[in-house]
């Protein structure tokens, strides 16, 4: 099916077919370029809001109030990052880290020491997990965490939910979550707030094949959680999408290279905005400290080269739709 069938088709169909455009925001790393990953500083956030201003954006969001990729040098993202929004204009969705109870609880002790009535003004949401019913925490383990953070911060913070992977709300999973109802457990409002993560890539897609699949994806969960529900009462965003750039890898039929992100981005993404879908790119910068990615597959792969912009913050093509 031609994509622009397939896209008239989706609006028609779609309750988010409004006449409001999305907003683009970016996926935005805790460590800069060097070959240790030395973590960033609020000037250094300060100087990649800056870059990320020429698009248009003033949102992005992050993974971890502490990131601890590497144990032994962890960043300190929410009390570096937020200053520098504060600063620049812009605001972030927050992530927690939450696959096990205990580190949910280090996140949420760690943000209780930053987040201020100053500075809540900056942080647009707040995200209880990344991806984690994607790497099997069951959703009756996540959900207690996220209203645990909705009981804890709801007085500085309106949004606060999760985000996952597409076929983890269109299949199901997440349905404790939307609905606020697990086994055992006392009922609880349905979560408010939703990020729907959507790779074209991920599915192995040609690039010709790509635009469709990822608008396909996204529909088919928005739809799932609308059905559950309703039209109004959970605001979804598309947590991720994108595309290696040159000097990445390829991943069955989806070939990387700039010129494929590019059209990619200009399909894709700008679709997704014209639908009305508020999307966040994957990722902002390369970066290069990151080391290759162990999938559930065991297999490995390579993630410097997803950035919109180059590490040096200049942009690898035109980041507008026309």
């Amino acid at each position: 099916m031609r994509l622009s069938t397939l896209l008239s088709l989706a609006l028609a169909a779609s309750p988010l077919a409004v006449t409001a455009r999305g907003s683009l925001g970016f996926a935005l790393g805790a460590r800069n370029n060097d070959q240790g990953g030395s973590c960033k500083s609020s000037t250094d956030y300060e100087a990649d809001f800056e870059a990320l201003k020429q698009t248009g954006a003033t949102r992005v969001r992050t993974y971890a109030v502490v990131d601890d990729f590497y144990k032994e040098n962890p960043c300190q993202v929410a009390a570096a990052i937020l200053p520098a929004a504060k600063a620049k204009g812009f605001q972030v969705i927050l992530g927690l880290s939450a696959d096990t109870e205990e580190k949910y609880q280090s996140e949420k002790n760690a943000l209780s020491s930053v987040l201020t009535a100053e500075l809540a003004p900056n942080v647009y949401a707040l995200t209880v997990g990344s991806e984690s019913l994607y790497r099997k925490v069951p959703a009756c383990d996540l959900l207690p965490r996220i209203v645990d953070a909705r009981t804890k911060f709801s007085s500085l913070v309106q949004r606060i939910g999760t985000v996952d992977s597409w076929n983890k709300f269109q299949d199901g999973t997440a349905d404790p979550i939307i609905t606020g109802n697990c086994e055992h457990q006392p009922p609880a409002q349905g979560i408010n707030f939703l990020l729907v993560n959507a790779f074209g890539y991920w599915q192995h897609q040609n690039i010709n094949n790509a635009t469709a699949t990822y608008l396909d994806d996204l529909q088919q969960a928005i739809g799932h959680i609308q059905d559950l529900a309703g039209l109004t009462t959970v605001e979804i965003l598309n947590g991720e999408t994108g595309w290696p750039g040159d000097g990445g890898e390829n991943y069955g039929e989806a070939s990387a290279g700039t010129a494929n992100e590019e059209r990619f981005f200009k399909e894709g993404v700008c679709a997704a905005l014209a639908w009305g879908v508020d999307v966040f790119y994957f990722e902002a910068f390369d970066e290069a400290w990151k080391p290759k990615s162990k999938g559930d597959d065991g297999t490995f792969s390579d993630e410097t080269h997803w950035g919109a912009f180059y590490a040096n913050r200049t942009p690898k093509f035109s980041l507008t739709c026309s």
